[in-house]
């Protein structure tokens, strides 16, 4: 049995959750973190020394940080197309959950812990507006992209669309002043219209 130790409300967790339900992987999931603790005992730390969520078991094999597992679940329980079938539109996917990492998960983590997080009287509008405006330059570079490709990928969805869309999520439903950005929307929409989505990604966000 796959296990994944993660809350449910964290983005991490989402990704493999999403991937796992998509890919038809029976993964069971076990609520470790934020109010629920337990990442912070010497066996949760042994797993993950970082105390952070999540943290996949496959049997004896442990694995940490969520883009990590993502791949490792698509390449090894995955098939197209969500485990793209040329080498090309492999290193695409990885590509763009890089790009995510570097350009959006930073200002969209300044978004989400401003509006869902911190009290109206002690958030910092100075960091939240550029935070704003520099996640509408990010979103506006995957627009770009969208308006030639269906996906990240190309024509289907990949593990490349995962990071991605489950941030997307966050970005079309909280109160920001978002760009107009229809081929994003589109795409979003695509994913919101799925199950595996809908259930994994499509929670409360708290």
């Amino acid at each position: 049995m796959v296990r994944v130790l993660g809350r449910a409300n964290s983005i991490n967790v989402q990704k493999v959750m999403w991937i796992a339900a998509e890919i038809g992987l029976d993964v069971e999931r076990v609520d470790i973190g934020g109010s629920f603790g337990g990442n912070d005992t010497a066996d949760y730390l042994a797993k993950n020394p970082n105390g952070r969520v999540p943290v996949l078991e496959d049997g004896d094999f442990i694995l940490w940080e969520s883009n990590a597992i993502v791949r490792y679940l698509t390449e090894k329980y995955g098939s197209a197309p969500w485990k793209p079938s040329r080498i090309e539109d492999t290193f695409h996917a990885h590509q763009w959950m890089d790009f995510y990492l570097t350009v959006l998960h930073p200002p969209m983590t300044t978004v989400f812990w401003t509006l869902v997080r911190t009290a109206p009287e002690d958030r910092d509008m100075d960091a939240f507006n550029a935070a704003v405006a520099a996640a509408n330059k990010g979103w506006a570079i995957v627009d770009a992209h969208l308006a030639d490709n269906p996906f990240m990928t190309g024509t289907a969805p990949t593990m490349g669309d995962v990071p991605l869309g489950c941030a997307a999520y966050r970005w079309h439903n909280l109160d920001v002043d978002r760009a107009e950005l229809p081929n994003l929307k589109r795409w979003y929409e695509t994913f919101a219209n799925r199950l595996a989505y809908q259930e994994n990604v499509m929670l409360p966000l708290t």
